[in-house]
């Protein structure tokens, strides 16, 4: 499957003492844009921006705001974001020094996850659904195995079919592991007589998917969202 290597110069091996992990961190929910206030002559600062994080709807202040939209700035795997993030807004026109600070409260909040691609996935995916926020271009006579999912006229990414499958149905399912597991159960259930099984388990499919979603979100192809309790 296509998959976005970090290479992480040794500064960036730790980060404020803490070691070197393949996490990445990504935004969590729907952004829902600046919200200005009722006022005349209109303000042109805007008095909060929202994101839709589950059934909730989260207010960020200008400086929050600045960090999570940055999270989708790159396309790629974003390792150790926080040593990534300080140095940015270290070097922006407004420096906003407490960026690291910032960061940790967003993934406090759940609006950032930190994640392990390679590490555990159930009880992760087990909290989490995956939406479709782009359009499926299916594949091309020269590369039939690869799956496009973009915006308009412009493809954002390839995947492998596995992926793109999860990416269109997934949100059917009540989290993205049972969407996992369906689907693994599938390859067994709708073999043909004489047809080899492709040997798929929820975790063989759920780590596909895990490898492509930092692209997947950071391009919007989709959005990750909590599951809303009961």
């Amino acid at each position: 499957m296509p998959r976005r290597t970090c290479v992480l110069s040794p500064a960036d091996r730790k980060v404020q003492g803490e070691p070197f992990s393949s996490r990445v961190i990504i935004p969590v929910g729907f952004s829902l844009g600046p919200q200005y206030r009722y006022v005349r002559p209109g303000d042109p600062t805007p008095e909060s921006w929202g994101v839709r994080l589950g059934d909730d709807w989260q207010e960020l202040n200008e400086a929050e705001a600045r960090v999570y939209s940055a999270a989708f700035s790159e396309v790629g795997c974003r390792a150790q974001m926080r040593a990534w993030a300080v140095r940015l807004f270290r070097a922006a026109r407004r420096p906003q020094p407490d960026t690291q600070r910032l960061v940790d409260h967003l993934i406090a909040r759940g609006l950032l996850l930190a994640f392990d691609p390679e590490g555990p996935l159930e009880d992760l995916f087990r909290r989490y659904r995956l939406f479709p926020t782009a359009e499926g271009m299916g594949s091309t006579a020269d590369r039939p195995q690869d799956h496009w999912i973009g915006h308009g006229n412009r493809r954002r990414m390839a995947v492998l079919n596995n992926s793109y499958v999860m990416w269109a149905y997934s949100s059917l399912h009540s989290s993205l592991w049972e969407a996992c597991k369906y689907y693994a159960g599938a390859d067994e259930e709708e073999r043909e007589p004489g047809e080899y099984p492709l040997g798929l388990t929820a975790e063989s499919v759920a780590r596909e998917v895990a490898g492509n979603l930092p692209m997947m979100v950071a391009t919007r192809c989709a959005f990750l969202d909590p599951i809303i309790s009961s």
